[in-house]
């Protein structure tokens, strides 16, 4: 991997992994996992990092190896918890820092555009940007402009985002509809709401949730989507998440998959388009 970057180098695959990967394989594999990636604070203390921001580095240099096992098992969308707002009650070098960084790293991503056309990774933003700096709103803009038409696989970074929020603004873009007359009040229900959510063109719903560093809570992440999905919690903190615990995550999906009932609508998101055609675009949070 090159030093902070999003892509793993090609290497040849150790034949652990292969062999494991091959058993893994052989059960049900999650089309879409999601990440709250908890535990670069605690882990920037317990190794003595002498700083926070060090322990965000080393949780995105994890990310980036997710994000390549992942692929190896054909995993088709990730979504990640990348910064909730309630963390801007967080001091402020602290809150500095971590936008000083997501700037370092998008534009990283920007600056080399045939890896990222090569990769071929859709990467989607969720969240309030209106919170975020004029730079840093159009960092996302322009990545996600960028990889718009890509296919291989998606990425879902959610940044500044809380469920809450997400909601509120869904129901602000139809209240804003309805008020210009292009949605009827008794037209609303649940697949209108779901369209007008960050994730509506496009996103599928969650098949598996992972949690680090013990904490055994949702922490107002993806509450609309995880409606049917399988949660797993790993004490482990998210710079030390490595292959084995993603290992475990997917056998304890597939172990307890068939008490996980199916969202039918993810395997064919045509109805949002149908409801997406009618809203003001400029209304629309995607």
């Amino acid at each position: 991997m090159s030093e902070g970057g999003w892509f793993v180098e090609e290497r040849k695959e150790s034949w652990v992994h292969w062999m494991i990967r091959m058993l893994i394989s052989s059960g049900p594999i999650p089309k879409h996992l999601a990440f709250v990636m908890d535990g670069n604070r605690r882990y920037a203390k317990t190794k003595h990092l002498g700083n926070v921001l060090k322990g965000h580095e080393k949780g995105f240099e994890q990310l980036a190896k997710i994000m390549d096992w992942c692929t190896k098992f054909s995993v088709e969308e990730i979504t990640v918890y990348a910064f909730s707002i309630e963390n801007f009650k967080r001091s402020d070098e602290e809150v500095g820092g971590l936008m000083k960084l997501a700037e370092k790293k998008f534009q990283k991503l920007l600056d080399d555009p045939v890896k990222l056309e090569n990769e071929q990774v859709c990467f989607r933003f969720y969240g309030n940007r209106k919170l975020l700096s004029e730079k840093l709103q159009g960092l996302m803009n322009e990545i996600e402009k960028t990889t718009e038409n890509y296919k291989r696989r998606r990425v879902n970074i959610c940044m500044p985002y809380t469920s809450r929020d997400e909601i509120a603004r869904s129901f602000e873009i139809i209240r804003k509809n309805v008020e210009d007359g292009r949605v009827n009040v008794d037209e609303i229900d649940e697949s209108m709401i779901e369209a007008c959510l960050d994730s509506g063109l496009g996103g599928s719903p969650p098949d598996l949730f992972v949690r680090t560093s013990g904490e055994h809570r949702l922490s107002d992440f993806q509450m609309w989507q995880c409606a049917s999905t399988h949660v797993y919690f790993d004490d482990v903190l998210w710079p030390e998440f490595g292959y084995f615990n993603l290992c475990k995550a997917i056998l304890n999906y597939q172990y307890y998959r068939s008490t996980v009932n199916k969202i039918s609508s993810s395997e064919n998101p045509c109805w949002k388009r149908e409801y997406l055609g009618r809203l003001e675009p400029q209304l629309v949070p995607f």
